[in-house]
């Protein structure tokens, strides 16, 4: 169980801002040290730049856990993957919500705000923040993952 008072970064493309916004609320009235990584506006951004900076932060270790969210999840998921060391989940039912975590060990998730309504949005967070890697069978896949990443981030 990811515990209150531990620091989550949050990011949104415009398309998710007002589910971005809900989501970082409720972290914080949930004890969480949240920050706000933007947007701020609804002025149109490209949800890489703020993927991309979001996943940084936590692939650092500046962060244990972050969220990110534009119209599907879909596009954040796969600019999240992408930066060395992160796992990205797209969450949109609570199995995969828990799995993101029990069975993956994901860093981050990512939720479409054209999916995945704000009452859903909160459950699927709670569910992931309360799930813990389980280790076990999934332990050598995740050590798999951790492998392909650094054996593809390696310059020649």
């Amino acid at each position: 169980m990811f515990a209150t008072g531990q620091k989550i970064i949050v990011g949104a493309d415009h398309y998710g801002l007002p589910l971005k916004n809900i989501v970082r609320d409720y972290l914080a009235s949930r004890g969480y040290t949240v920050v706000d990584a933007g947007v701020q506006s609804s002025d149109p951004v490209d949800y890489p730049d703020i993927g991309a900076a979001v996943a940084a932060r936590v692939a650092r270790g500046e962060f244990a856990r972050g969220v990110l969210v534009c119209g599907t999840g879909a596009g954040m998921a796969i600019v999240a993957n992408k930066v060395p060391g992160v796992r990205a989940v797209c969450i949109n039912d609570p199995y995969t919500a828990e799995r993101a975590v029990a069975s993956n060990d994901a860093q981050i998730v990512t939720l479409g705000s054209q999916v995945v309504g704000p009452g859903s949005a909160v459950k699927l967070i709670d569910i992931w923040l309360e799930s813990e890697f389980q280790a076990g069978r999934s332990a050598p896949k995740v050590e798999k993952i951790r492998k392909l990443d650094e054996d593809y981030r390696r310059k020649d």
